[in-house]
């Protein structure tokens, strides 16, 4: 009941509605009477009177029903993103809500695939992470050998993306038995391979895994065929092992010339191509582009799926080249080989980095034999693909990596827009979607303030300390302002405390 009475309070905005409602119905009430007490209408006039308040009542009723419903919705969205003591099931809600969220799919393998994962999940429930399972000829670990699976570790990464307790799951998943019979075995494999037993195919059981460990979306191996990564060099070498492509790049101070698969006829597994043509956004990459990305599209009929869907197409712009892979590649070099490998053009848009990259990372890197991947934008505009410029670049451990915020809200402006477009505002999707980017917004718009103000009293607190510092060197002042010097860094240094205070409070939330 105390929740119930909650969606009533003024900062729901829910009451103004229901007031509309009543008078609609006040109004269509009074029609109504009018007509049945009248015994006759001699005029026009009498006639417009009860038309226009019989409609007024029933305009107001419906435009009061469609906002009740769209802010009851925002309500849900917000005591979601808050994570807050808003208790959502006395709100009459039915979780199945956020399943009616844009369909995502997302295509790739590696940290960038999790990358753009963790992001989405915090905007829609709808997502497919589309993996290979191929070890690309690498030396199968012990725990798979010994259980007999697939290859699984990208299926494993992801579903701990798509979770919403990342570090427990990985803990989970990643954990080896020290004794007894299950020695030296992952919980991961060993849990995997239950389910594989249980539901008999390993799709399927990757399938129901997403339910079991309430996953946010669902994981889909590419293919289930054996399949080994190949790669002809343009000096005309054919290195058949994954891991052997970057050094006999090096070797023989050449490049890649084109990457195939072997057996070349591998067929997608079930679910892969329906994801796609039903997606109401794809995206590709980011990742190492030679065997993380265009892999996944060589899969029989993939590439052929994600062209005729319907779908708004992304390319994530790799930040930095990848060694023996890419180097000296532009993003329109990493498009080109995308579309020269899949023969189709599947891009729509292309998100790259626009933002500056401390210099000293930047070295870093270099020294590694990689650099910053250029954005050539009217080279990409040549291929007919439009350029989305976004500081998508972050520091993170030391690391240059992509930043999964800007990444996940610029892609999903990018879908309330399209929705927009198509006149579907009072949709479900639009609704749930465009009130998480408003909430997002918002937080947004908060640590932006509040890193504004840390540094402009870091600031100033400077410019007192310095002053004080001149004062003690000039003894004329010294008398008169060392009080107020003293009362002024005192204050700005509680104001500071109590801002840490209240951020350590809010992370904890």
């Amino acid at each position: 009941m105390k929740g119930f009475l909650r969606w009533f309070k003024g900062s729901t905005k829910i009451k103004r509605w229901i007031f509309v409602v009543l008078v609609g119905i006040a109004l269509v009430c009074y029609g109504f009477s009018k007509i049945l007490v009248t015994t006759e209408i001699s005029s026009v006039k009498q006639i417009l009177n009860i038309v226009i308040t019989f409609i007024s009542g029933f305009l107001l009723v419906v435009l009061g029903l469609v906002f009740m419903q769209k802010r009851t919705l925002e309500i849900l969205v917000e005591a979601n993103q808050r994570n807050n003591d808003i208790n959502i099931n006395s709100l009459i809600f039915n979780k199945n809500v956020y399943e009616k969220g844009p369909k995502v799919v997302v295509i790739g393998g590696g940290t960038g695939l999790n990358t753009v994962l963790r992001g989405i999940k915090k905007y829609t429930n709808n997502i497919t992470a589309i993996v290979t399972v191929s070890d690309y000829g690498e030396i199968a670990t012990d725990s798979r050998r010994e259980l007999e699976l697939k290859p699984i570790e990208d299926i494993k990464t992801s579903m701990i993306s798509l979770s919403n307790h990342e570090e427990q799951m990985e803990a989970l998943l990643d954990y080896k038995f020290e004794s007894g019979r299950l020695a030296n075995l992952s919980f991961g494999d060993v849990y995997l391979s239950a389910m594989q037993n249980i539901y008999g195919d390993f799709t399927n059981s990757i399938e129901k895994s997403s339910k079991v460990l309430r996953m946010v979306g669902k994981v889909l191996p590419v293919t289930l065929d054996e399949m080994q990564i190949c790669a002809e060099l343009k000096d005309g070498t054919i290195v058949k092992e994954k891991d052997k492509i970057s050094e006999t790049v090096y070797e023989k101070i050449t490049k890649i010339e084109r990457i195939y698969l072997t057996p070349s006829n591998c067929r997608p597994a079930p679910g892969v191509l329906e994801a796609i043509s039903e997606a109401d956004a794809i995206i590709i990459g980011p990742g190492n582009l030679y065997t993380n990305v265009i892999p996944n599209l060589l899969i029989k009929n993939v590439a052929k799926a994600i062209k005729e869907s319907k779908a708004i197409k992304f390319y994530i712009s790799n930040i930095m080249t990848e060694p023996g892979q890419t180097d000296n590649y532009s993003v329109s070099d990493h498009i080109a080989a995308i579309t020269e490998h899949t023969r189709e053009n599947i891009i729509d848009y292309c998100l790259g980095n626009a933002g500056e990259i401390v210099p000293e990372y930047v070295r870093k890197y270099n020294r590694q034999g990689s650099d910053v991947v250029d954005l050539d934008t009217a080279k990409i505009k040549e291929l007919g693909i439009n350029v989305i410029k976004r500081d998508i670049a972050k520091i993170e451990n030391g690391y240059i990596r992509h930043n999964t915020e800007e990444i996940a809200k610029t892609i999903m402006e990018f879908i309330c827009n399209d929705l927009k477009f198509k006149n579907k505002q009072t949709e479900t999707q639009y609704v749930l979607l465009n009130s998480r980017l408003k909430a997002k917004k918002k937080i947004d718009k908060k640590e932006r303030k509040a890193k504004g103000e840390k540094v402009l009293l870091k600031k100033l607190l400077s410019k007192i300390n310095s002053t004080g510092k001149r004062a003690k060197r000039s003894s004329k002042f010294q008398n008169k302002y060392q009080d107020r010097i003293e009362s002024i860094r005192h204050t700005e240094e509680n104001t500071i405390r109590n801002r840490e205070r209240y951020e350590n409070s809010e992370k904890n939330n």
